[in-house]
Formats: structure tokens, sequence, C-alpha cells
């Protein structure tokens, strides 16, 4: 499972049915969105900290990243200036898809407009495109910055 096969989930189901797709299908489309960028990050995060090994170490790393915690870290401007753009946009987009899916997995009202949710699907594959292109040094940092608590000097 790779993101890009989740965000061509998350299109299917948003456009399975031409004329008016169901609520559950549009709001499972906005969180497998989501589960996407998380999967993006979180793989590489892995491949820059471990390498392309995918042995133990590797999985440990990927599985170390947290929602919350990648959250709280995408929320923090001070630390997300220090960032190249296309790496705050990434997280900008990040925490405002988290935010929807847990609207759409957990809030029972509300209903979902089909472009409303392919505007979502276009900011996570954006996202996911534009973050695939930024330098290593730079991943490298956003993945330690995500992942490991911050701890005083």
């Amino acid at each position: 499972m790779t993101p890009r096969d989740l965000m061509a989930t998350a299109r299917s189901l948003a456009e399975g049915d031409p004329r008016r797709p169901s609520q559950a299908n549009l709001r499972r489309a906005v969180s497998t969105a989501c589960y996407a960028m998380f999967h993006c990050l979180a793989g590489t995060a892995a491949d820059l900290l471990i390498g392309g090994s995918r042995g133990e170490a590797w999985h440990q790393v990927y599985r170390a990243l947290e929602h919350g915690s990648a959250r709280n870290a995408c929320q923090n401007r001070r630390a997300m200036q220090g960032f190249p753009l296309e790496i705050q946009e990434f997280a900008s987009s990040f925490v405002a898809l988290q935010g929807a899916r847990q609207r759409a997995d957990y809030a029972l009202d509300g209903r979902y407009d089909k472009s409303d949710v392919l505007a979502a699907i276009d900011r996570a594959e954006n996202a996911i495109e534009k973050i695939s292109q930024v330098d290593a040094r730079h991943m490298r940092s956003f993945a330690a910055h995500v992942l490991f608590k911050r701890r005083p000097s």
C-alpha cells in the first residue's frame, strides 16, 4: 500500500457514482486521503533515517510516527518557519486533512459535498507531490521534527 494507491482509492470512492456518491464513500475518501499523507510522511521518514531497505529498523521508524504528535509538530509555527515552503504547505495540509478525517470518521452530523471532498483529495495529492521534490536534508530535518520530542538544550 503506497500513498499513490491510497490517493487512487480516495478518488475512486469520491467519484464512484457519477451522479451522487454515498455519504459513506465521501467520508471514507476524506479519511483515505489523510492516511495517504500520513503514510507518505512515515515512509519518507523511514527511508531518510534508515535507508530504503525495509528491515526491522525501517519498520520501527515507519511505525514510530504518531498522528497526534505529528499534527502538533506541524502546528508549531515557530519550528515550521525554518523549513522550505513545500514542507510548510505539506504540514498545513496534513493538519487540515487530519481535522477533516476526524470529522469524517467520528462526527455523525453534517453532509459531505463531492466537490469539497475532491478539493481535499487534490490538496493531499498536491502536498504529497510537492514534498517529494524537497531536498533530502530538509526532509530529514522535518522527519526528525515530527518523530522526536523536543527537549530543552
